[in-house]
């Protein structure tokens, strides 16, 4: 009980309930991209075939956003309910929502081992790959996907731990995985001399500390809603409200792979037109560093959005209309004030990020290019994310859905296709594609929340209960 009204959120600093939770929100989905991102790294640097592997790890990045998407799924379809259900005083319903999407995620997570490992090859050539760069794809992703269930279970998980209020415990388990990754990403890669392969068992084990360290704390008398054998099992009803507000974090990582996907074979084909096969190895090994980079500076804004979601979601269900309306006021200015800064930054001085990953002189000379190219509206990214959050923490899965759906698949897969046959932009017409979504997509989902959302929440406030 004392946890419970430790973590009631409709009482006290609106910022502060956000920060409360976006801030170890954010610092563990740094940690987790930046484990990742550590891994390319030191891939990027092994001796005379960095390049190369680095090029491969691109081509698996659409399997992983699909293992991602999947997660997600469950996680932030789930964790918004039971954000509503405590905010409606049902303990028992939230936790019933837990326990369903947690046996649906490990259905799940088993079906996607079996389908990657028996159709891992030709989707890597799918993705753009050459016989050079799929070869150390391959000896990644085989090891890889043994822990596709672990990283299911940690981050499908997760956001139940967050939602509780718990965001320093949720901090805490990728902290671990992150730790133990970095520790023995050196090891295994140049100590022991693995290589590729030894970047995926680190990760792999990382990646099991971390769904230990959630199923301990979920098991646990410490949380608020426990994962108990009542709570287990399927459930029709629920498992399709969960699925029906999942499919935004589920469509968002999906139509990402989806693009990534497409954007590597685009600019395989016309890279390979411009120079031979080498130079369109070059442009999917600049696509791989920018969406590197790119997750690293995306992560406080989806920090932000994702540790609004509880707060927005339990006043949402207690009727505390003015608070939401506050929420979506915070979260607008702290996101443009980030994403201006860190946009002016990418554009001033992309060099200092392509050099994490590979000091090539071919490599940096096309990353500057190129990720000037793709950044160059990347302030408004932040518009799309606000709306989108909002959409989700108030249940409203069918607006949350189209505005992600139509971003990537209406907007970018198109203009990915289009682009580099208009005014000889080749190559660069792929990277051209993301500017304008960001600004089309991004004023779209923002405009429709505010014509919708922010009128509904003029009501008057419920009664507060003691």
């Amino acid at each position: 009980m004392e946890a419970q009204q430790k973590n009631d959120f409709s009482r006290g600093s609106i910022p502060q309930n956000i920060l409360s939770l976006a801030i170890p929100l954010t610092v563990a989905q740094l940690t987790v991209v930046l484990y990742n991102v550590v891994d390319r790294a030191f891939i990027g640097h092994i001796e005379s075939v960095g390049r190369d592997a680095f090029t491969g790890i691109g081509l698996v990045m659409p399997v992983t956003y699909i293992i991602t998407a999947f997660a997600n799924l469950c996680g932030t379809g789930g964790a918004p309910l039971c954000s509503i259900a405590r905010g409606q005083g049902d303990g028992k319903k939230a936790a019933r929502i837990m326990g369903v999407s947690f046996t649906f995620l490990l259905l799940l997570g088993a079906a996607l081992t079996a389908v990657f490992y028996l159709f891992h090859e030709p989707l890597l050539y799918l993705s753009g790959g050459s016989p050079e760069t799929v070869v150390h794809a391959k000896s990644y992703l085989l090891i890889y996907l043994a822990g596709t269930i672990p990283v299911m279970v940690g981050l499908g998980m997760n956001p139940f731990i967050n939602s509780q209020g718990f965001g320093k415990i949720g901090m805490m388990t990728t902290l671990l995985g992150a730790v133990i990754n970095l520790i023995l990403d050196p090891v295994f890669i140049f100590l022991l001399g693995m290589g590729v392969q030894g970047a995926a068992l680190a990760t792999v084990i990382a990646q099991t500390c971390s769904a230990v360290w959630v199923l301990r704390f979920l098991t646990g008398k410490k949380a608020i809603l426990r994962l108990d054998r009542e709570s287990l099992g399927l459930d029709g009803a629920i498992l399709g409200k969960v699925c029906g507000l999942g499919l935004t974090g589920f469509t968002f990582a999906v139509t990402n792979s989806l693009v990534q996907a497409l954007g590597n074979a685009q600019l395989k084909a016309y890279g390979t037109l411009d120079g031979g096969s080498a130079m369109g190895d070059l442009y999917v090994a600049s696509m791989t560093a920018i969406a590197s980079v790119r997750e690293i500076v995306f992560q406080p804004i989806r920090g932000l959005t994702q540790g609004a979601q509880p707060v927005i979601g339990f006043n949402y269900g207690a009727g505390q209309y003015s608070r939401v309306r506050e929420s979506v006021r915070f979260l607008t200015v702290a996101c443009l004030t980030y994403n201006v800064a860190v946009w002016l930054l990418l554009l001033a001085v992309p060099q200092v990020f392509i050099l994490l990953f590979n000091d090539d002189p071919g490599f940096l000379e096309v990353g500057v290019k190129t990720m000037r190219v793709y950044y160059a509206a990347y302030v408004m990214m932040s518009l799309q994310m606000i709306g989108q959050n909002v959409f989700v923490a108030l249940g409203r899965a069918k607006k949350a859905v189209f505005f992600s759906l139509f971003r990537k698949v209406i907007l970018v897969i198109p203009l990915m296709l289009l682009l580099p046959r208009l005014w000889n932009l080749g190559a660069y017409g792929v990277f051209a594609s993301e500017p304008v979504s960001d600004i089309v997509g991004g004023l779209a989902c923002y405009t429709t929340m505010m014509l919708t959302v922010w009128r509904e929440m003029k009501q008057p406030d419920a009664a507060r209960q003691s």
